[in-house]
């Protein structure tokens, strides 16, 4: 019941992820009155949903505490429970996502050794797509938690990308050692004393992401937030001159009709849709958070990913690294005490 667009686009797009793939099936959890309408003009979506009515929904200008003290029977609180209780692999929404954050860690809980959740978002490199993270959930975050973020993000990689030794950067203000605030070299240090399971690149700069130097991109939420929005702004703009001056002049709009496969193509690798869906990390169970502005093609992204999520082994492979730094930040604060 979330989002711009409301339920149109998320039956819309899981019409068009049960085309493009089989198996998928989805529990669409809102007002049935409102839902059944809708399903009746795609076929292929109807015969892959079963409709759970809620009366009630968080609406996109609840904060998120207050969505917390009377969501219980809400759209959303009922999918995420839906993970729960072991009724579906991966709650999504494209709704509010304070709210989403906030009862994904009421009704699911942290994962042992996991201080506080992150949102990962995928980047469009030339290779294919970069795992970032965090964008959006911890303004501040310890050198710890950026540790726990990059085993998280790790695992991310290989799960919806494929990437099967994915390389893990720390977002920073330059390459050399001596850049950066405290938090981010400290964080660096505890990444190699901890002799995790992972590539570890090392620092990385914000034209790294863009480039795909790395594959997974680390940072706190603030810095991550402020990034994705600005290329999302940067994307738009670039789009905005193009159109722009193949319209300028009839020269131009003759050169825009015989490259119109190139650009056809280009606006294809602009879309933001191809990149739709944030997966809410740490937790015990699967959240996928899609854009609030997706349409049915941009959901049916997030619902690829929420499928990738659901049948790989994220949730188990990332218990090895967690336990590992679990076990080195314990000995250092018994070393601290004595």
């Amino acid at each position: 019941m979330g989002g711009d667009l409301g339920p149109a686009a998320v039956v819309e797009g899981v019409d068009i992820a049960v085309r493009r793939r089989g198996g998928l099936r989805c529990l669409l959890h809102g007002k049935r009155d409102e839902i059944e309408p809708i399903l009746a003009r795609f076929p292929a979506a109807r015969d892959a949903s079963e409709i759970r009515d809620a009366e009630t929904f968080v609406t996109m200008d609840d904060k998120p505490s207050e969505a917390l003290r009377r969501s219980r029977g809400s759209s959303m609180w009922n999918a995420i429970q839906a993970v729960k209780a072991g009724e579906a692999d991966v709650a999504m929404s494209a709704g509010n996502t304070g709210a989403l954050m906030a009862i994904s860690k009421v009704i699911l809980r942290m994962k042992p050794n996991v201080h506080r959740p992150a949102i990962v978002a995928s980047w469009p490199t030339p290779r294919g797509f970069s795992a970032v993270l965090d964008v959006g959930a911890n303004i501040e975050c310890t050198p710890t938690q950026l540790v726990e973020f990059a085993i998280l993000g790790e695992a991310f990689s290989r799960a919806v990308h494929g990437i099967e030794r994915p390389t893990v950067g720390l977002l920073n203000i330059g390459a050399e050692e001596l850049k950066g605030n405290s938090m981010v070299q400290e964080a660096a240090q505890l990444m190699r004393a901890a002799h995790l399971d992972l590539d570890y690149y090392g620092y990385v700069e914000g034209d790294d992401i863009s480039m795909g130097t790395v594959d997974v991109v680390v940072t706190d939420g603030f810095t991550g937030n402020v990034a994705l929005k600005t290329a999302e702004g940067t994307a738009r703009l670039v789009g905005r001159f193009v159109r722009e001056e193949f319209t300028s002049t009839f020269r131009n709009r003759l050169s825009a009709f015989l490259s119109r496969d190139v650009l056809r193509g280009l606006r294809s690798r602009m879309d933001p849709r191809s990149a739709n869906g944030g997966v809410l990390l740490g937790m015990n169970g699967i959240v996928v958070k899609s854009h609030g502005s997706a349409d049915g093609e941009g959901f049916a992204t997030a619902l690829r990913v929420a499928a990738g999520m659901a049948e790989s082994n994220f949730l188990s492979e990332i218990e090895h690294n967690l336990h590992r730094l679990a076990r080195m930040s314990d000995a250092a604060a018994e070393q601290a005490a004595e």
